[in-house]
């Protein structure tokens, strides 16, 4: 148990210790730079403080996480030990005391300074339906290879916001000589994962390493112009619908805490290829929820997702392409079996035959400006009860 108070329901307990960039604020106004800080209850603990006048100290007061996570696991695990120590025991306290801060007190950044991003679209129950809804006269929704190979595609890394960066409804081709705002403004529930330890060019990372080089999870909202999407995809895939704006959340959930919330995936047959072996499962049993304007609409499982993080990474990296530290690869849109776990609003809605209807008397085909859209996230932690994953979220503006 931690000398911090933890509010009962607080997400962010002494096992899961979340890591993020903060600034503090004295009067709304920030006061010295960002640095890195891990959330406990509802207060961060500035670590660059703590290891003030240290190499690593120095890598913890940026702007960003990716000095620190190119320290890779030995280093990750060390910090980890360290932190938690310090919040059970009365060593440090009062020295952790003073550099404690509460979370409304201080301003969120971007957690990571992305290098690539790539998007998967390894949900089989949202694969099925996209294909239900585009290609309805076929028997078989997933195309031919969809089983074969966690299909994905080469994101914009330019574009991809912290939460509350507000969304500007993008303009594109909408159909042969049609160029406009977006009509079908939509939302993907995703699950990312940052990347901490770089590789080699030319060597492809095995599914058996994956811990080796991700550090975390993240909360991604990859909002989606549909009507864009849908008039450019053919022959290469998403551009202009996808590549406007990409939400993450501020704080990343080390795998280490995620140790309960494994669990072995779905069934995958065909066998997959040998490079996409687990020797050891990487399903994470997490739960997201939606919520449009305040209002839950979906919760989608994300245990349920068919191909793991760690077969996407085998898979990204199978043609010897390296990573780098502040990669970020997400799920693509996380979606059940059931209509409440569906993770867009083209699925909910059915691409707009069948609307939301919401608490005020209002329906949703796709987002409206104005319109609000939160995601957010739990896990099972190891000492029992659930753990937070944060939020994401942002606002359309036109």
């Amino acid at each position: 148990m931690s000398w911090v108070p933890v509010p009962d329901g607080s997400g962010f307990t002494l096992d899961n210790l979340p890591y993020g960039v903060f600034t503090p604020l004295r009067g709304g106004r920030p006061v010295g730079g960002p640095r890195v800080g891990v959330a406990i209850g509802e207060h961060v603990l500035d670590l660059a403080a703590m290891w003030a006048g240290t190499p690593l100290g120095a890598d913890l007061a940026t702007g960003s996480l990716n000095r620190f996570l190119r320290r890779g696991p030995r280093e990750w695990a060390y910090v980890r030990a360290e932190v938690r120590r310090m919040l059970e025991t009365d060593e440090r306290r009062r020295f952790c005391e003073r550099n404690l801060h509460r979370v409304d007190e201080v301003m969120l950044h971007l957690p990571v300074e992305v290098a690539d991003y790539v998007d998967f679209y390894a949900s089989e129950a949202h694969a099925a339906n996209l294909g239900r809804i585009f290609r309805p006269e076929t028997a078989e929704p997933l195309l031919p290879n969809w089983k074969h190979l966690p299909v994905g595609y080469h994101g914009r890394a330019g574009t991809v916001v912290p939460s509350g960066t507000v969304v500007r409804r993008p303009c594109g081709q909408r159909a042969a000589g049609d160029f406009g705002p977006t009509l079908k403004l939509d939302i993907e529930a995703e699950v990312g994962f940052v990347v901490g330890a770089p590789s080699a060019l030319g060597e492809p990372v095995g599914t058996g390493a994956f811990a080796d080089h991700v550090f975390g999870v993240v909360l991604v909202n990859d909002w989606s112009a549909r009507d864009l999407q849908r008039w450019e995809y053919q022959p290469l895939g998403p551009f202009l619908g996808k590549s406007f704006a990409t939400s993450v959340s501020p704080w990343v959930v080390p795998l280490a805490a995620l140790e309960a919330a494994r669990v072995a995936g779905p069934d995958q047959r065909p066998e997959p290829l040998p490079y996409l072996a687990e020797k050891e499962p990487w399903g994470l049993d997490l739960q997201l929820e939606i919520l449009l304007n305040g209002e839950v609409v979906s919760r989608p499982p994300y245990r349920d997702t068919y191909w793991s993080p760690a077969q996407m990474l085998a898979h990204l990296t199978a043609n010897g392409a390296s990573l780098r530290t502040g990669d970020l690869y997400a799920s693509g849109t996380v979606s059940g079996r059931g209509d409440a776990e569906r993770g867009s609003l083209i699925e909910l809605g059915w691409n707009g035959e069948r609307p939301l209807r919401l608490r005020d008397g209002s329906e949703r085909a796709f987002l409206q400006d104005g319109d609000t859209v939160t995601i957010r996230g739990s896990a099972p932690g190891v000492g029992g009860g659930r753990m937070g994953l944060g939020e994401v979220s942002g606002t359309v503006v036109g």
